[in-house]
């Protein structure tokens, strides 16, 4: 089956180049991929090295959505013009047999997957429109986190880092009936975050947020979630908990050995909690219910849509890192 992909080479160069994927197997089913999204954090933690899940070259995304194309024989759950959301493509390679590391490959034209997986397929849900639905992950990681962590109603959480999963826990403590306090140095995510229900805004580039957050919760927060994925931000994060509270290693700090301050966290007795993907189907599907019934606004995150034609040069303008407006992007795989 032949395909267009997003191909990254070990000198993160992006190209799009023609693609061979195996039909089908019993166990499979071929999508022909609608829209996909973009991680700013791990798919170029991957690219960058930062963390490795295979060789160069990549392709990278991990979520999707799309129209089943052919179904498997052993697969019973799902038939031909079905619309899905999905995680990732099993395998492919290049159009001269070069193996594609699927890291995990929705930036594809296709996708041939095992469905029944923990990481494999589901139906849409009606009225959950297909090129927002596609950024399900980050929410979805956002509502695990919050989940695990469990901050109650009237609680005051502090949202340390405004990026996607970031507006997704602000979102997921916003249904909760936590006070949100939003805290990021873009002035473009906090507007965001607003939107998605943080009541209080704190730049990082202006005053001491310690300070700051202190004029809101006197004690510290009751929550903290640190989701920049910044080695440095921790110890900044964690004096923000109160005595007691709960601090949630939100983000993805990479493959290398990170550090804390031990007395900080140890003098205020707290626990922590340490989220890890996307809490599996029944958070996928909360957030893209969520979508379809209007509760989580996440086109309020996508700031960018473009045809798969420009997902090069975007790729590029995203790894250069100058572009601060790129938060939210969709790729429009039909263009």
């Amino acid at each position: 089956m032949k395909a267009k992909a997003l191909i990254c080479d070990e000198k993160q160069n992006f190209t799009l180049q023609d693609v061979v994927l195996k039909d089908p197997a019993s166990d499979q089913v071929a999508i022909r991929t609608c829209y996909t999204g973009v991680s700013i954090g791990t798919e170029f933690a991957l690219i960058r090295n930062k963390i490795s899940w295979g060789p160069y070259p990549l392709c990278t995304g991990y979520m999707g959505t799309g129209v089943v194309e052919a179904v498997g024989a052993g697969v019973d759950n799902f038939k031909t013009g079905d619309m899905v959301y999905f995680r990732g493509n099993d395998a492919m390679s290049l159009s001269d047999g070069t193996p594609v590391s699927c890291v995990s490959g929705t930036h594809c034209s296709r996708i041939v997957t095992r469905p029944n997986t923990t990481h494999g397929v589901a139906k849409m849900i009606p009225g959950a429109a297909m090129d927002v639905a596609c950024m399900f992950v980050m929410p979805a990681v956002g509502l695990f986190g919050v989940d695990m962590a469990n901050p109650r109603m009237g609680q005051t959480v502090v949202v340390y880092g405004t990026g996607l999963i970031g507006l997704g826990v602000v979102a997921a403590c916003t249904h909760r009936g936590c006070v949100v306090i939003a805290v990021d140095i873009s002035e473009k995510q906090l507007s965001m975050a607003r939107t998605l229900g943080a009541d209080y805004l704190i730049s990082g580039k202006s005053g001491n947020v310690e300070d700051e957050v202190k004029k809101i919760a006197p004690e510290g927060a009751d929550v903290v979630f640190e989701c920049t994925g910044i080695p440095a931000c921790i110890d900044q994060a964690i004096a923000l908990c109160r005595t007691r509270g709960t601090f949630v290693w939100q983000g993805n700090y990479g493959n290398a050995p990170v550090s804390m301050h031990f007395i900080p966290a140890h003098v205020r007795l707290l626990k922590m909690f340490f989220p890890c993907d996307d809490g599996m189907q029944s958070c996928r599907r909360a957030v893209v219910k969520n979508m379809a019934m209007g509760a989580l606004k996440w086109e309020n995150c996508i700031t960018h849509r473009i045809p798969f034609t420009e997902a090069p040069a975007m790729f590029k303008r995203i790894n250069e890192g100058k572009d601060k407006s790129i938060i939210g992007v969709v790729i429009n795989w039909q263009a």
